[in-house]
């Protein structure tokens, strides 16, 4: 009989190893590590110019990018730790808090301009730019709304205009720092969960037309934003001017072929790319991984996306609707980004000053985007626990 009682502890042991196992979905946590060591890699290289020139200390900007990255993995633990539940609770906290550093960054001496954009606000010499942070706390936000009200989202004005008015308020703060890209974003992300909620299609439509009317207009009204869809229509016009940024892009994934120049050799790293390390990561990755080294990273960011989704569709079937909501928003936000960066890089969509998630140098964008991608996990988690009559509270 003890023996026998042995056996079973010893097997029933094996199944909660294996059940632990099975808890963590390998391709989407494989696919981010390997995003983010080719990021590493990317950085050091296309930021050694600039850092030695800037501060005498070539690897300036990888020790601070590995800095943020680990960083964000810590805060990424931390928030995978807590149940989902507790953040749906927090999330109208949540919203408010990044709502008061919007207003902050707008203050004088609160808010440092950087590039002609009042965005960031000083910590410590760490700069930290409170759009990224907005931009979690919407989508977490949203996924508590839409749990809760998704009924009235589908049959009523007052279900939808809520979300609405309060994104428009959001945005006015953004186009105030100015953050063109980031207000984009942030609308298609917060439109679309709307849409995947069961809005119905006519006000959507309306909606999405006033809102992209309302984008054109502040990009034709402002003159440097004029000037960078001009530039972006015909950059070889101006070349030198208007259109230098990207047509030394261009010049890189010229270079790169198929197959790159190889990592390290890039040529528009050296003083003729701007940005290299930041918004046109992407183009340094063509000219030294080549076209074979583009599709791979765009392959790996689809794989996220679509392991993200999968895990939505999981949790929605499972019923739990905030975790659905919140793996849905956060598919949305880093495919978006990722898209409009990757686009900008190539030269079919206008200049945004957005980074590429998991790959540029930026230390708020890196540190929030790995605390999403850790809810991800989160829903991931409760959604498999979920079924086997686990819940978390």
């Amino acid at each position: 009989m003890i023996r026998t009682a042995t056996v079973n502890t010893d097997f029933k042991n094996v199944v909660v190893r294996k059940r632990a196992v099975s808890s963590v979905d390998y391709w989407l946590v494989g696919a981010l590590l390997a995003l983010l060591a080719i990021g590493v890699v990317l950085v050091a290289s296309a930021s050694i110019t600039i850092a030695a020139r800037q501060y005498g200390e070539p690897l300036h900007f990888l020790y601070r990018h590995v800095m943020f990255t680990a960083l964000g993995v810590g805060l990424g633990l931390a928030a995978a730790s807590i149940p989902l539940q507790r953040w749906q609770t927090l999330a109208p906290v949540l919203l408010l808090a990044a709502g008061v550093l919007l207003v902050a960054v707008l203050i004088p001496g609160v808010g440092h301009v950087v590039n002609g954009s009042r965005r960031w606000i000083g910590f410590g010499g760490l700069n930290f730019q409170p759009s990224e942070l907005m931009k979690l706390c919407m989508v977490v936000f949203m996924a508590a709304y839409l749990a809760r009200h998704a009924d009235a989202v589908r049959t009523t004005l007052q279900g939808f205009g809520k979300p609405l008015l309060l994104l428009l308020v959001i945005a006015g703060l953004l186009m105030l720092e100015p953050d063109f890209g980031s207000t984009a974003v942030l609308a298609a992300t917060v439109l679309s969960l709307l849409f995947l909620a069961g809005m119905r299609l006519w006000p959507f439509a309306v909606l999405a037309g006033v809102i992209g009317t309302g984008l054109v207009t502040l990009a034709l009204t402002a003159p440097y934003r004029l000037e960078r869809l001009t530039s972006f229509m015909n950059p070889w016009a101006d070349p030198f001017n208007s259109g230098f940024q990207l047509t030394q892009a261009l010049i890189a994934f010229g270079r790169g072929g198929w197959f790159g120049v190889g990592l390290g050799g890039s040529v528009q790293k050296l003083n003729y790319l701007p940005e290299a390390h930041t918004d046109f990561v992407f183009a340094v990755l063509a000219e030294e991984l080549g076209l074979i080294g583009s599709v791979l990273v765009i392959g790996l960011f689809a794989l996220v996306i679509a392991r993200a989704w999968m895990i939505a569709a999981r949790a929605e079937h499972g019923g739990n609707a905030f975790a659905a909501y919140l793996a849905y928003g956060v598919a949305l936000w880093l495919g978006l980004q990722a898209i409009v960066n990757i686009g900008v890089n190539m030269g079919v969509l206008p200049t945004k000053g957005l980074t590429l998630p998991f790959l540029s140098y930026g230390g708020s964008s890196q540190v929030i985007t790995l605390v999403a991608c850790a809810l991800l996990l989160r829903a991931d988690y409760e959604t498999r626990d979920a079924r086997r009559g686990r819940t978390h509270v």
